[in-house]
C-alpha cells in the first residue's frame, strides 16, 4: 500500500516538481544515509520536550483567544446599581525616588470629580533623594488648596511597595482604596466610573485598563504597548468573562478594604505583592471585575535597560507568588478550570529559561533533523514551533484589531518585532525565574520614570538609570550564535528555518545593542536637563 508520503509525490510529479521533493526529502529520509546513534537521541529528547512545552503555553494563548470571543457578552460595561450616598475612598499613591513624575501624578489625583469630604489622598513616599523635597512641598501646597492630602515618609523602605500599602493602610479612613503608581494619570471620572461596581457586596476588587501616554514615543515603546495591550485586552477579560482567577496589577484600581483584610493584607515575600493579594482575595471567595472601557494612562519605559528592570520584576515576582499560592490553589475545592488556568497564568514565565535551553539545542539538533530528513522536520518540528511562536503573533494581533478596528492592520508592522523582542528578554528574565526558583530573595527594582510624554522631551536623570552589567554582552553573543545557524540553514538549504532563526538574531541583537547604545549616549545631554530646576508649583 502506498504511504501518504508517496502519494503526494506522485501528484507533484505530473506538476514538474517530484524529483525536486523526492531528492530533498524522501530520499534523505529513507535511503538510510543517516544512521541513528546514542547522542542525538539524548539530545534530541531534551529539545523535543522544550519544543513540546512552549508549544502547550502557546496553546494557551489561543485558548484565552477563544475564551476571549466566547463570552464577549458577558463583557462588564454598566455596574449593577449605584450608591445612593458616595463612601468613602483613600486614594493611595505609593513612590520612591520619583521627582520628575510626582507633580503630574498629584495633579491628575487632586482633579478627581469626587467630593472632597469623601477623599483622603495618601502620598506614601520611601524616597531617598531630592522627591523628599519636591513631593512634600506638593503636599503643602494642595492641602492649603483644600485638597484631603497628606504626606507619609518612612525613613526605611521595608516590604518595599507593599510595605508602604500596608504602612498607609493604619491610618487610610476610606472603605475602599484606589491606588495608583507614579506613572500614572487617572482621568477626572475614573472613580465615579469605578466605584459604583462595588455596590455589589461580594465584588472585592475592580481593575481598569492601562492605556499610554508615551505610546508613540519610539518603536520600542510602540512594541510595549502592545505587549501591554494583549495582556490587558485578551488575558484579563479572556479570564474575567470565563469566572477564572485573575489579577490586581498594583495600580489603576479599587479595592474593597474588607476584601483586602480578610485575605491576609499586602504581604511582601513576592515582587508581585498584588497578584499576591489578588489570588488569596480570590480564594477567599472574593469577586473581582475587570472594566476593558475604562482606561487609565500611564506612561512607559523609554529605555531597554528600564524596560529590562520592570519584566524581570515581573517575571521573578509571578514565579514567586506561583510557588506560594499553587499549592492552596490546586488544593482547594477551585474547579478543573480554575486550577489549569491559574498554574498557567503563575507558571507562565518558565517559558524563558525554556527558551535559553532551545537557543542551547537548536542548532545541533537542526544538523541532526537536517541528516534525519527534512519531511520529518515539516511534519514535526514545524508544527511545534508554529504553535510556539504563530500563537504569539495572533495573540497581540487580535488585542489591536479589539482595541483600533480602523487601523489594527498597522501592527502588522511591530509583530515581527515584537515576537524578537520577547525573545531577547530570554536572558534577563532566565535570571529572574532562576532566583525565584531557587529562593533568593531581592529588592524591589523599581522602574525609571522620566515624565518623558512625547519625542522633544529627555530622558532626565542618569542616577536612576540601572547599570548594564554583563547581560547585554551574553545578548549579543546569543545574536551572533544564532546568526551562524542561519548560515548554516541557508547552506543547507533549510530555508523553512530561516525566518524563526532571525526573530531569534533580531531579537538578541536588539535587547543588547539597545542597551548598550543607550547606556552609553543617552546620557550625553543629561547633565544639562538634570541641572534645571524641577518645578514645584502647583
Amino acid at each position: 500500500m502506498p504511504t501518504p508520503a508517496t502519494v503526494l509525490l506522485s501528484f507533484f510529479a505530473s506538476r514538474g516538481i517530484g524529483p525536486y521533493l523526492r531528492q530533498h526529502f524522501l530520499d534523505t529520509t529513507f535511503k538510510g544515509l543517516y544512521q541513528p546513534n546514542a547522542f542525538d537521541t539524548m539530545l534530541l529528547i531534551p529539545y523535543f520536550i522544550v519544543l513540546i512545552l512552549l508549544a502547550s503555553y502557546g496553546v494557551h494563548r489561543y485558548i484565552l483567544v477563544y475564551l476571549y470571543y466566547k463570552h464577549r457578552k458577558k463583557k462588564t460595561t454598566t455596574p449593577p446599581s449605584e450608591f445612593s450616598e458616595l463612601p468613602r475612598v483613600t486614594v493611595q499613591l505609593p513612590i520612591f525616588n520619583e521627582q520628575y513624575v510626582v507633580d503630574r501624578l498629584l495633579s491628575s489625583i487632586c482633579k478627581l470629580q469626587y467630593p472632597l469630604d469623601k477623599l483622603d489622598i495618601q502620598l506614601l513616599d520611601d524616597s531617598t533623594d531630592e522627591t523628599q523635597a519636591v513631593a512634600r512641598a506638593l503636599v503643602e501646597n494642595y492641602a492649603a488648596q483644600g485638597f484631603p492630602v497628606n504626606y507619609l515618609h518612612r525613613t526605611n523602605r521595608e516590604g518595599y511597595k507593599a510595605g508602604a500599602l500596608a504602612e498607609g493602610m493604619k491610618t487610610a479612613k476610606g472603605e475602599f482604596i484606589a491606588i495608583f503608581d507614579a506613572d500614572f494619570t487617572p482621568p477626572e471620572d475614573f472613580l465615579l466610573k469605578t466605584i459604583h461596581h462595588l455596590t455589589d457586596p461580594s465584588i472585592g476588587m475592580v481593575q481598569t485598563r492601562w492605556t499610554h501616554i508615551n505610546r508613540n514615543y519610539s518603536f520600542l515603546t510602540e512594541v510595549e504597548a502592545i505587549l501591554l495591550d494583549g495582556h490587558f485586552v485578551l488575558e484579563h477579560s479572556g479570564r474575567a468573562r470565563s469566572n477564572v482567577f485573575f489579577n490586581f496589577n498594583g495600580t489603576a484600581g479599587v479595592w474593597r478594604r474588607t476584601a483586602i483584610e480578610e485575605a491576609g493584607g499586602w504581604q511582601h515575600d513576592t515582587l508581585t505583592e498584588d497578584t499576591d493579594l489578588s489570588y488569596r482575595a480570590q480564594m477567599k471567595g472574593w469577586k473581582f471585575v475587570y472594566l476593558q472601557d475604562v482606561e487609565c494612562p500611564a506612561e512607559l519605559p523609554v529605555e531597554m535597560t528600564a524596560f529590562k528592570t520592570q519584566q524581570a520584576r515581573w517575571a521573578k515576582g509571578l514565579i514567586q507568588t506561583g510557588k506560594k499560592i499553587l499549592p492552596q490553589v490546586l488544593k482547594s475545592k477551585q474547579s478543573f478550570h480554575v486550577k489549569l488556568e491559574a498554574w498557567y497564568h503563575l507558571t507562565s514565565n518558565l517559558s524563558y529559561p525554556l527558551m535559553v535551553l532551545l537557543s542551547v539545542l537548536l542548532l545541533p539538533a537542526m544538523i541532526i533533523r537536517f541528516y534525519q530528513g527534512w519531511f520529518q522536520m515539516l511534519y514535526i518540528d514545524l508544527p511545534l514551533f508554529m504553535a510556539s511562536t504563530f500563537s504569539i503573533s495572533s495573540f497581540y494581533l487580535v488585542s489591536q484589531r479589539e482595541l483600533f478596528p480602523g487601523r489594527w492592520f498597522r501592527a502588522l508592522l511591530y509583530l515581527p518585532f515584537l515576537m524578537a523582542l520577547g525573545i531577547g528578554l530570554t536572558v534577563t528574565n532566565t535570571g529572574a525565574v532562576i532566583e525565584a526558583l531557587i529562593g533568593k530573595q531581592s529588592a524591589f527594582a523599581r522602574t525609571p520614570k522620566y515624565r518623558v510624554e512625547s519625542k522633544k522631551d529627555k530622558v532626565r536623570a542618569n542616577k536612576y538609570r540601572k547599570r548594564l552589567g554583563w547581560v547585554p554582552w551574553v545578548e549579543l553573543i546569543i545574536g551572533t550564535y544564532f546568526a551562524m545557524t542561519v548560515y548554516y540553514a541557508v547552506v543547507n538549504e533549510n530555508y523553512i528555518t530561516v525566518p524563526f532563526l532571525i526573530l531569534f538574531v533580531v531579537g538578541y541583537w536588539y535587547t543588547g545593542l539597545m542597551s548598550l547604545l543607550q547606556g552609553r549616549f543617552s546620557g550625553l545631554s543629561l547633565s544639562e536637563s538634570h541641572s534645571k530646576p524641577f518645578p514645584v508649583g502647583v
